[in-house]
């Protein structure tokens, strides 16, 4: 057998022979400083494995112009490249998966699953919500009988006519000012109309006239009503509708079609 000793001697001879220092070799190689010395002294038991001790003396052979594998062969009894072959096989075995471990794992899918699903429809029904408050149904305001009843047997431009009322005559009091004919009933203002609600069960009643203007915004108690003068179109929300009766100049209001979760949005022409 060919004597192992020797082969660091013989890098450290050609390495000064060639005028370079350890430092210089180990930035050319990019190794450490005591990785070179340990090569010049056969202490390959303190690198990392035998493989990359070979792969050291191979190239610190071939940047001093050696035989780099009549070297690595003779440290090749000293530094054995390590047995992978146990290794591989227990990469390559498959990982046994249980039936509890496969059970949890589709229990966990199905719940991620049904959470997605959940999430997924109240986003839905927040949008569709959304929507529905943006563009409030539109209620035409109720004809009084006697002008619906004439629609059916006159043409249009008398259905107009008859459908404007005048006032009645205002008697003059004591100071000649003329009063209200009803005792206690303001006269509504040109072109204003009147929501009357009666309240059931306590309940929210916003209401806005023409522009947005607010004309009501607040929480009603049960037993009580509410009237609303002011210019159409009237936007309304009514909290608790179920129990609310509404009338649009004295003509009632249904609020079933316009009915959300027990709250109503619409708008009255």
């Amino acid at each position: 057998m060919i004597e192992q000793a020797g082969v660091g001697a013989e890098l450290a001879r050609a390495r000064e022979a060639l005028g370079l220092s350890v430092a210089e070799v180990a930035q050319q190689l990019k190794f450490s400083a005591r990785q070179i010395e340990a090569l010049e002294q056969d202490r390959y038991e303190t690198l990392p494995t035998g493989t990359f001790a070979r792969g050291m003396v191979r190239a610190y052979a071939r940047l001093l112009k050696l035989d780099a594998e009549g070297l690595v062969g003779r440290i090749a009894v000293r530094v054995v490249a390590p047995d992978n072959t146990a290794t591989l096989a227990s990469v390559s075995r498959a990982i046994p998966i249980t039936d509890g471990a496969r059970r949890s794992n589709l229990t966990y899918v199905a719940l991620s699953l049904a959470l997605l699903v959940v999430i997924a429809a109240v986003a839905i029904e927040w949008q569709q919500e959304r929507a529905r408050a943006a563009r409030m149904s539109l209620v035409p305001a109720a004809q009084p009988p006697q002008v619906a009843d004439q629609a059916q047997h006159a043409p249009a431009a008398s259905v107009v006519a008859s459908s404007v009322v005048s006032p009645p005559p205002l008697a003059p009091s004591s100071e000649g000012e003329p009063a209200n004919q009803v005792a206690g009933t303001a006269a509504p203002a040109a072109g204003s109309r009147r929501l009357l609600l009666l309240f059931e069960r306590d309940s929210w009643v916003e209401v806005r006239g023409r522009g947005g203007k607010p004309l009501l915004s607040r929480l009603n108690a049960a037993g009580s009503q509410r009237r609303v003068d002011g210019e159409p179109p009237f936007q309304l929300i009514i909290g608790n509708a179920h129990h609310v009766r509404l009338s649009y100049d004295d003509r009632p209001v249904d609020l079933a079609p316009h009915l959300k979760g027990g709250v109503a949005r619409f708008t009255l022409q």
